[in-house]
C-alpha cells in the first residue's frame, strides 16, 4: 500500500509531501490544476518513462520518493531478493531523479537500481488504470493469471509447472543419449578395428620404459661381454683371484691353531671373500649368459617398441596410456551395445512425463473453464449500472499447439469485449472508448478485487463522460473496491468525491512571477464545500451545499 509520496521540482510543484492511508482516496482539482502532474511525478517513481520537461523551470534536477509497505509474502520481496537487493524492513521507498537532460536515476530502499527493475517493481505494487494506460489488465499477458487467481488452485498450478519441468528434464536426458548413442554408432567400425589393434599388441603400463631399457643393454652387448669374460678371467682361471683366495684360506687354516687366536679373524675374512667372489663369478657367468642369449633380441625390442609408439601417435596418447585407451574403447563399445536398450528405456520415460503434464494440464484447463463461466457473467451484472449494458465481455481461452506448450498450459488466455449489439468482439484497448475503457476496467477490478496481488489502484478520470446514475455506480463501485485495496481516484464527479474515505483537493496558486500547484487534504466541512463546488461551479449556492451534504450522507449510509 502507497503510503507516502514526496515530489520535488516536478513542473508546477516545488516542494510536497503526501501521506496515504487505506480506503478509497479521492483527488479533485479545477481542470488544469495539476492532478495529472500528480500521477506523472507517481509514474516516475513507478518506473514510467523519464522526460526533461517534467523538471521544474530553474531547478537542476525533479526528485519523486514513493514509500510503500511492503507484507512478508509480496511478490515484489521475490523481485528484489532476485536482484540481490536486500530489503529487511515492512516499508519499502522507490525513488527516482531527472535531469534537466532528460537523464534518471533509480533507487530501491537507497540502494542504485536499474529502470527496469524499478518498473517491475512498481508494476507489482501500483496498478494504474485509465483510458492512457499500457499497463495493468490492458495488457494480454496478465489475462491468465488474474483468471488463474480467480478460479484456479494455486497447487495445480504448481502441479503443472512441476510436470512442465520434468517432461523437459526427461526430453533433454532422451535427447542427449540419443546423441551420444548416434555419435558412438557413426564411431563402431573405428573403435572395433582400434580395439583389434590394441588387443593384437596388448600394451602393459611402463611397458615402454622396461624396453628402452633392455635395448640400451643390447646396444652396448660387446663390450659388456668382453668385459664379462675378462672379469670371469680374472676370478675363476687357472690363476684367477678365486684360486688365490682358496689357496691363501688353505694356507692360513692349516697354521691358525698355532696362532694362539690371532688367524681367526684372517681366516673369516678369507672365507668371506672367497665365498663373495663365487657369488661374483656366478652373478657374472649369469648375465655373460643373457647376453649371449638370442641374438636376435635387439631387434625384437626395437620393433615392439615401433609398433607401440607407432600405435600412441596415432590415438594421440603416451605409450603408458594405450592400455587406459584400451579400458575406455572397451566401455565405449560395452556402453554402445547397452545404448540401444538405455534410449528406449528413456524414450518411455519421456512419454510417462508426457502424460502427467497432460492429465496436470487438462486439470487446469477445466479448473479454466469453470473460472472463465464464472468470470463473465460477474462482470457482465458490473456493466450495466455503469451504462454498458449493451456491452459484451468474454474470456477466450484458445488452444495452442504442442510446440507452444509451456509451463503455464495448453492454451492462450485473454479479455475481449464488444461494445455495442452486433459489432465484433476485440481486446479491451482496442475496442472500447476512453470512458468505457476506464469503466471496463472498473467493472473488472470489482470482481477481480480480491484476488489482486496488488495492493494499490490508481484510477484517472474512470467518471469521465458521465453523471447522475452511472456516475453514483462508479462511485459505489470504487468505494466497494476501497474495502479490499487501497484505491487513489482522480475525479471530476461529486457523486463519486462523496463516497471517498479520505479526499485532497489539488489547486493552482499564482503569485507575480511564479505558478505552482498545491495539494490540501480536506475536513468534513472542507469536503462539503468542495463537493458543492463540483456540483454548482464557481458560485457556491445553499442548495449546492445542501446536495453535498445530502450526498456525502448517502454514502457514509
Amino acid at each position: 500500500m502507497l503510503i507516502g509520496l514526496s515530489i520535488r521540482d516536478v513542473v508546477l510543484i516545488d516542494r510536497l509531501d503526501l501521506s496515504f492511508r487505506p480506503g478509497l482516496c479521492v483527488l479533485t482539482g479545477e481542470t488544469g490544476a495539476g492532478k495529472s502532474i500528480l500521477l506523472d511525478a507517481l509514474g516516475l517513481a513507478l518506473g514510467v518513462r523519464a522526460e526533461s520537461g517534467l523538471v521544474r523551470r530553474g531547478a537542476e534536477q525533479a526528485t519523486v520518493s514513493a514509500e510503500f509497505t511492503l507484507p512478508a509474502k509480496h511478490p515484489a520481496r521475490a523481485l528484489l531478493k532476485e536482484a540481490g537487493l536486500a530489503v529487511d524492513d515492512d516499508a519499502l521507498v522507490l525513488r527516482r531523479t531527472v535531469g534537466g537532460d532528460g537523464r534518471s536515476r533509480a533507487f530501491i530502499a537507497d540502494q542504485p537500481a536499474s529502470i527496469a527493475l524499478l518498473r517491475q517493481v512498481g508494476e507489482a505494487l501500483v496498478e494504474i488504470e485509465g483510458q492512457f494506460a499500457q499497463r495493468g489488465l490492458l495488457d494480454p499477458a496478465t489475462h491468465r493469471e488474474a483468471l488463474d487467481a480467480y478460479g484456479v488452485a494455486e497447487t495445480d498450478i504448481q502441479t503443472l509447472a512441476g510436470a512442465w519441468q520434468a517432461w523437459r528434464v526427461t526430453v533433454t536426458d532422451h535427447e542427449a543419449a540419443a546423441q551420444r548413442l548416434q555419435a558412438a554408432q557413426a564411431e563402431e567400425a573405428f573403435l572395433r578395428h582400434a580395439m583389434s589393434e590394441l588387443e593384437t599388441l596388448e600394451p602393459q603400463p611402463g611397458e615402454e620404459t622396461s624396453l628402452a631399457d633392455e635395448r640400451g643393454l643390447m646396444q652396448n652387448r660387446e663390450r659388456l661381454t668382453e668385459a664379462l669374460d675378462s672379469a670371469l678371467a680374472e676370478l675363476a682361471g687357472e690363476r684367477g683371484g678365486e684360486r688365490a683366495l682358496q689357496a691363501a684360506l688353505r694356507h692360513v687354516a692349516r697354521v691358525k691353531d698355532k696362532a694362539g687366536g690371532r688367524l681367526d679373524a684372517a681366516a673369516a675374512a678369507l672365507e668371506r671373500a672367497a665365498v663373495e667372489a663365487r657369488e661374483a663369478v656366478a652373478a657374472i657367468e649369469a648375465q655373460a649368459r643373457a647376453l649371449g642369449g638370442d641374438s636376435n633380441r635387439l631387434e625384437q625390442i626395437e620393433e615392439r617398441l615401433f609398433a607401440l609408439r607407432a600405435l600412441a601417435r596415432k590415438h594421440n596418447v603416451a605409450v603408458d596410456g594405450l592400455a587406459g585407451l584400451r579400458a575406455e574403447i572397451a566401455a565405449k563399445l560395452g556402453a554402445l551395445e547397452a545404448g540401444g536398450d538405455g534410449v528406449e528405456t528413456l524414450k518411455r520415460a519421456v512419454n510417462a512425463a508426457r502424460d502427467a503434464y497432460v492429465k496436470a494440464a487438462d486439470k487446469v484447463s477445466a479448473a479454466r473453464r469453470a473460472a472463465a463461466a464464472k468470470l463473465d457473467p460477474a462482470v457482465m451484472k458490473e456493466l450495466k449500472p455503469l451504462k454498458l449494458e449493451k456491452a459484451r465481455f468474454a474470456t477466450v481461452l484458445t488452444a495452442l499447439g504442442e510446440a507452444e506448450w509451456g509451463p503455464h498450459g495448453r492454451e492462450r488466455v485473454h479479455f475481449e469485449v464488444a461494445t455495442n449489439p452486433g459489432a465484433p468482439a476485440g481486446p479491451l484497448a482496442k475496442v472500447a472508448s476512453g470512458g468505457e475503457l476506464s469503466r471496463f476496467m472498473l467493472a473488472l477490478k470489482v470482481v477481480l478485487a480480491r484476488t489482486s496481488p496488488v495492493p494499490t489502484l490508481v484510477f484517472d478520470e474512470v467518471d469521465s463522460g458521465i453523471g447522475g446514475a452511472v456516475a453514483a455506480a462508479v462511485g459505489d463501485r470504487l468505494h466497494r473496491l476501497g474495502q479490499e485495496l487501497q484505491v487513489l481516484v482522480v475525479t471530476h464527479s461529486p457523486q463519486v468525491a462523496a463516497r471517498g474515505a479520505h479526499h485532497w483537493r489539488v489547486e493552482k496558486s499564482q503569485a507575480a512571477q511564479k505558478t505552482s500547484t498545491r495539494v490540501e487534504e480536506l475536513s468534513a466541512d472542507a469536503r462539503r464545500e468542495e463537493i458543492a463546488r463540483m456540483l454548482s461551479g464557481a458560485s457556491i449556492t445553499a442548495e449546492a451545499r445542501a446536495a453535498a451534504a445530502s450526498l456525502m450522507a448517502g454514502a457514509r449510509a
